[in-house]
């Protein structure tokens, strides 16, 4: 790797080395500016860019800083934000050929609470088609390549964002989350994603607001820099139902998460599974698995191996997921289907199939499902699991038909121990813990109680430093002087669109 440049500084160094007036917003814009350039032809993660906003943003940010100004959580940071985000006065296209010179006029509401934390907004980050499937490919921008392979998928949806922050084009970035769209990410590019529990992160833009599925959150290379930018996220804001629980009365403070909470490993109990009993994880995961985590459970006071019944919960997400997509995206399979991808079809088509009687009975084993969590949280602290069921394959792979020669039951089925956590709405986190046996980073999945956002967050920083100091379980780097010198992905056969 190249020497430490300015965009190497984690975020919560880079604020205080700016607040403290020994690294100007400006330099380090620059540094992230110039690594973008340099690195982004092996990768495409940062797909359009707001260089010149972003340079004069950074001035006027020294400037306040110069004055002595009141300075934001975030003040003077770049940051990513994923093409599913509204950002004002620059494009955002969803990753659809329908949108491929929409510019809005304001920002949405996860953009604008960064940016008024001090944020500035360098780019948008590649993603899947309206964040359908978790391979980030698209017609507009084309392919996402993984910045310890690019030949290899950066997964999704988020997948822009997990490869900008990897390879340190900038210190922070947001995502969303439906089957794993944080976490995946994180798990494929070596960093940290986190999918807090719904309402925390509030949402604006769902266009079933009471359905729990989709989540906003934050995304950084290590826990503590995550925290920060989790806590410009989190508010009470009324634009979202399932944000604002006691009137006159603030729920979500940003002091709650800002800093990861102390806690004991020691005291914990602590599950762990490589698939929720039903995850198609491959053989070579759950090696991984069973060897990483064999390296640190004796840590835990106590660490089983055990699982809540998750039976059912395939077919109750496929059908919950399919809802969400019959309203976001019904009007534009029917009016313009050869501008709409495969996945987006295969979803719209599927809730179609569906009765009133099926989306009942889903919603119905939903909570059958949650009410089994709380019954298994009774008895243990965090579960531990592998964040993806498989380890990175070529991105030309559109999804995984197969895992070790068994088919898949939908394109998204190898996402299961991600969605598996999704239906019941707990919060969960991808931590890297080293490569696996190809070579390509793991990520652990620490999933928590019911509403334990700073309980995950706080064991994730401990597992984080105490995984720190071993190569086989510290956070992987990719190599930077490499993916300078690589082809450019755009020249690679397939790169652009579905097939």
């Amino acid at each position: 790797m190249d020497s430490m440049e300015p965009c190497d500084l984690g975020a919560v160094e880079a604020r205080a080395l700016i607040g403290a007036k020994k690294l100007s917003a400006s330099e380090l814009m620059e540094s992230c500016i110039a690594r973008i350039e340099a690195v982004d032809p092996a990768v495409n993660a940062m797909v359009a860019r707001d260089f010149d906003r972003a340079r004069a943003a950074a001035r006027a940010a020294d400037a306040a800083t110069m004055r002595g100004d009141r300075l934001g959580a975030l003040h003077g940071l770049p940051v990513g934000v994923k093409d599913l985000e509204n950002t004002e006065g620059l494009v955002t296209t969803f990753g659809s050929v329908l949108f491929r010179d929409n510019v809005p006029g304001q920002d949405q509401l996860i953009v604008r609470s960064v940016r008024q934390a001090g944020a500035i907004v360098i780019g948008k980050t590649n993603t899947p088609e309206w964040g359908a499937g978790a391979n980030t490919r698209n017609a507009v921008y084309g392919a996402t390549g993984n910045p310890f392979d690019p030949s290899r998928s950066a997964a999704g949806s988020s997948g822009g964002s997990g490869v900008a922050l990897a390879t340190s084009m900038v210190p922070i970035a947001t995502g969303s989350d439906t089957g794993g769209s944080l976490r995946n990410p994180a798990a494929f590019n070596g960093i940290v994603g986190f999918r807090p529990s719904p309402g925390v992160v509030p949402s604006e833009r769902r266009p079933l607001g009471w359905n729990p599925l989709s989540v906003s959150g934050p995304m950084a290379r290590t826990v503590p820099d995550l925290c920060l930018l989790f806590s410009a996220m989190a508010s009470d804001d009324a634009a979202d139902p399932l944000a604002t629980t006691i009137h006159g009365r603030s729920v979500r403070r940003p002091e709650d998460f800002a800093v990861p909470e102390a806690i004991d490993l020691s005291a914990l109990r602590v599950a762990l599974t490589p698939d929720f009993g039903f995850a198609p994880t491959e053989r070579h995961i759950r090696e991984v698995f069973a060897d990483k985590t064999g390296r640190f459970r004796d840590v835990f006071v106590q660490a089983d191996e055990a699982t809540p019944d998750c039976s059912g919960t395939d077919e109750t997400f496929e059908v919950l997921r399919s809802l969400s997509f019959l309203a976001g995206m019904y009007d534009k399979v029917r009016d313009t289907p050869d501008k709409v991808g495969p996945n987006v079809r295969a979803n719209v088509e599927e809730g179609l199939r569906y009765s009133a009687l099926d989306a009942t009975e889903a919603m119905k084993h939903q909570t059958v499902l949650y009410r089994r969590w709380q019954t298994f949280f009774a008895d243990y602290d965090v579960i531990l699991s592998p964040a993806v069921t498989l380890s990175p394959r070529p991105w030309s792979e559109l999804f995984p038909a197969e895992i070790d020669g068994k088919p898949t039951r939908t394109y998204f089925h190898w996402l299961a121990n991600a969605y598996a956590v999704t239906v019941v709405g707990h919060p969960a986190i991808s931590l890297p813990v080293g490569l696996d046996r190809n070579g390509l980073p793991f990520g652990l999945q620490i999933v928590g109680p019911r509403g334990g956002d700073a309980k995950v967050l706080a064991v994730a920083a401990a597992l984080e430093r105490l995984l720190a100091g071993d190569p086989a379980t510290a956070r992987p780097v990719p190599d930077i002087a490499k993916l300078k010198a690589a082809p450019r992905i755009s020249d690679s056969p397939g790169f652009m669109g579905f097939d």
